[in-house]
């Protein structure tokens, strides 16, 4: 690395910001980087806030919601992107085929493109607003073996996070945006509400989606409440948690705890999210040129490949192929019995051979999806409620 190289500093969540791909990406491209990994509501305000305090917004799309309009981040110019023209149809329209549901929420489609007057929208043109990278379609996990006769049912819901079988033995993620998003799926799949639409909830609804919610803790439903994959394995591996939220990652805790642990395919639906990398406002010269390179690195396919190992999907999947064992392609995106005991990023076993994944192939589980994670109108209202909720339950 060159003395005059600038550092990128890279703002974002413990989905992708680990220290393997931070190494690796140093080696790569010659670069110091630095990683500041907070939960996602703290990175959110962070970019809002301080937008001197980093170069590359490593985050969710809907958090553009909030970060657009302040100037946080910098159009992106596609002509500067190496392999845009690799990336799949999900992005760009909100469906991964012409046929698959669209989904209600946050599609990446509908805050992709930078319009003349500067706005965000689905309408091809030659500037992003991030570049899409990870994403996935979330459920939640069980122990089928903690409560037999709810999870003997032969089509998994979102209802099961509620029911009184699993009173004091659920949890779900503290982020409003994405927690509150799984109790409703909870709430309208045991048909304790209808919403009119779920991605967006009123004032009223939200009132009476957190009456009920805080009727079923006075009951003791929720464990706690996690806001990473570490404190989420904690939660099922030693404080017999035995449903809740998931995100990908915390499959390695679970695999080397032994649990016997399954990943829903819920009949209604997953909750799907769309990741990517934006540019600060503030970066220019060296700075804005290593950012682009940075972009470029995460599409040129070991990256992709890694993601594939903790669960993720990749944009441009095709170039990440070359990097990954046939069965691990098998397994991760072609929906396919594992053909052999396949490792983690890490190098542990993780996925046991004969395993099939939660919902098949990539475009089956992704032409699966009830709501994308949103950030809703009257998302401030939402924190103040849910926070009341989360007040309520017993310290990790």
């Amino acid at each position: 690395m060159r003395k005059n190289m600038p550092e990128l500093r890279v703002l974002g969540t413990s989905v992708t910001l680990t220290e393997a791909m931070r190494r690796r990406a140093e080696q790569d491209l010659g670069l110091r980087i630095r990683f500041e990994v907070l939960d996602g509501f703290d990175a959110q305000r962070q970019a809002v806030m301080r937008q001197d305090s980093f170069d590359l917004y490593d985050q969710w799309f809907h958090s553009l919601d909030c970060l657009w309009p302040t100037g946080a981040l910098q159009p992106i110019d596609i002509g500067r992107l190496a392999h845009w023209d690799e990336v799949n149809a999900l992005p760009k329209t909100g469906r991964i085929t012409p046929q698959a549901a669209l989904g209600a929420g946050c599609n990446p489609a509908m805050r992709l493109y930078v319009q003349a007057d500067g706005t965000l929208g689905e309408t091809p043109a030659s500037r992003i607003s991030m570049l899409p990278l990870t994403h996935n379609a979330d459920s939640f996990v069980y122990l089928p073996a903690a409560v037999p006769e709810l999870f003997a049912q032969t089509e998994e819901s979102w209802s099961w996070l509620l029911s009184p079988a699993c009173r004091g033995r659920a949890a779900l993620q503290a982020d409003a945006a994405i927690g509150a998003l799984d109790a409703a799926l909870a709430l309208q799949a045991g048909g304790d509400m209808r919403f009119g639409d779920i991605s967006n909830l009123g004032l009223e609804e939200i009132d009476q989606m957190m009456a009920l919610l805080l009727q079923r803790q006075e009951s003791e439903q929720f464990r706690g409440f996690w806001g990473n994959y570490a404190d989420a394995a904690r939660l099922m591996i030693d404080a017999g948690v035995a449903i809740q939220s998931h995100w990908s990652p915390a499959i390695a805790h679970y695999r080397s705890a032994g649990l016997d642990y399954r990943l829903a395919c819920p009949r209604e639906g997953y909750r799907a999210w769309y990741g990517g990398l934006g540019i600060s406002s503030q970066a220019r010269g060296d700075t804005l040129d290593a950012a682009y390179r940075y972009l470029n690195w995460w599409q040129s396919g070991w990256p992709g490949a890694a993601m594939a190992r903790q669960g993720y999907y990749i944009s441009n999947p095709l170039r990440s192929r070359e990097h990954l064992r046939a069965s691990e392609w098998d397994y991760w995106y072609a929906g396919l019995p594992a053909a052999e005991d396949l490792r983690g990023t890490y190098g542990q076993i993780l996925i046991p051979r004969g395993s099939v994944r939660d919902g098949g192939s990539y475009e089956q589980r992704l032409g699966h999806i009830a709501v994308w994670n949103t950030v809703m109108d009257e998302h401030n209202y939402l924190v103040r409620q849910w926070a009341t909720l989360l007040r309520r339950a017993r310290p990790l």
